[in-house]
């Protein structure tokens, strides 16, 4: 299974991006697909994630209200539509997709089995 980020980019805040994570090589619906990020010097943090067969979408609480994860099951694609970015937002997005992982792990990134490269993601005036 290959994750491939796209999407990143400079934004002013208050701006919105929208990131997309092209699988290949499995069915999206057949996997757990989550968002992390990780800032320079800092640790790689959850932000949300799509549970696999549709059962759910779940959200860090520092994004809850700001960002929505969906998925393109034609496309094979999830997406992370982030609005309202704040610098705090600042950091390399990456996806990472895993199956049979249990309701408690979702936001767990050793839970995850492929990774893509990341994107980079710039909230700056």
């Amino acid at each position: 299974v290959q994750l491939v980020e796209s999407g990143g980019g400079l934004v002013q805040p208050g701006g919105s991006l929208r990131l997309s994570c092209a699988v290949s090589g499995g069915t999206i619906s057949l996997y757990t697909v989550g968002w992390f990020r990780q800032a320079p010097g800092k640790e790689r943090d959850y932000v949300a994630a799509v549970r696999r067969y549709g059962s759910g979408t779940y959200y860090a609480d520092s994004v809850k209200g700001r960002f929505t994860v969906s998925r393109d099951s034609a496309k094979n694609t999830v997406y992370l539509q982030m609005n309202s970015l704040l610098p705090e937002d600042t950091a390399t997005y990456h996806c990472a997709a895993g199956s049979g992982i249990i309701l408690s792990s979702t936001s767990n990134y050793q839970a995850y089995n492929y990774w893509g490269q990341g994107t980079v993601v710039t909230v700056s005036s």
